[in-house]
């Protein structure tokens, strides 16, 4: 399992859990539910948010909320 903050433009994963309870409730909210595929397609420089593609839309997420979902990475 890897954080979904670390994967790279372009790489590809399975979301299986998440770290902070807090959190999880709003992702899943949002699309982001273990199971879901999810894409990274843009990272801002500098620390900024992330865009994925979960559920069929894109979603743009603060690295800590990426640094809260854990992914199986498929590519």
């Amino acid at each position: 399992m890897k954080k979904l903050s670390v994967l790279k433009v372009g790489e590809v994963g399975v979301i299986d859990s998440f770290t902070q309870d807090d959190i999880s409730i709003k992702l899943m909210e949002m699309g982001c539910v273990p199971g879901e595929t999810i894409r990274i397609e843009q990272v801002a420089p500098l620390g900024g948010p992330i865009c994925v593609t979960v559920a069929g839309y894109n979603l743009s997420l603060r690295l800590d909320e990426a640094d809260s979902i854990l992914v199986g990475v498929l590519n």
